[in-house]
């Protein structure tokens, strides 16, 4: 049993800033993934068949007044579950979360991290590990100054350069 804390219990600690970077262009499975694949889509307006736990945590987050905001480095063309993602990416904006996305071609120039990650107010940062194929491995907390800042560094400069969610066009 991992002694790390779960995201909500991280988010719910956070006061001013939560930010998350993945990079990956294929995760695990999942139901939902599947679904979609077959053809299923997301009734938006029965906000109870879609709503989770991780978007209510994100939702109680923004009310508390933290800024939440993630970005997505990917390889163009999308692949299925990038495709996927973009399209159920309303309800992290309907929870509150501010989206963006770039194309790996356009951020061959900056040094991005070799892991996903969130980072907590600047201070604390939880590294999610997968495997090649896109299994969940498992995470670490990290709050050594000097990494912590140069993560979140990296997340500024990849946020500048990518397109707000509304904007950005699946290719």
């Amino acid at each position: 049993m991992s002694s790390i804390p779960e995201f909500g219990e991280l988010l719910a600690g956070a006061e001013k800033s939560a930010v998350h970077l993945e990079m990956r262009d294929v995760y695990y499975s999942n139901p939902r993934f599947e679904g979609w694949q077959q053809g299923q889509r997301v009734n938006w307006a029965d906000r109870a068949s879609w709503w989770r736990p991780f978007h209510q945590d994100i939702a109680d987050a923004v009310a508390r007044g933290v800024t939440v905001r993630r970005a997505r480095v990917v390889s163009e063309p999308v692949t299925d579950y990038i495709r996927w993602e973009h399209y159920q990416t309303r309800a992290n904006v309907e929870a509150g979360e501010q989206v963006r996305w770039l194309s790996r071609r356009q951020a061959w120039d900056l040094l991005l991290p070799g892991s996903d990650f969130w980072v907590f107010d600047g201070a604390l940062m939880r590294v999610h590990h997968f495997s090649g194929d896109g299994d969940w491995l498992d995470k670490e907390l990290c709050d050594d100054p000097t990494l912590v800042e140069r993560h979140a560094a990296a997340f500024e400069k990849i946020w500048e350069r990518a397109v707000p969610h509304e904007m950005y066009e699946i290719k």
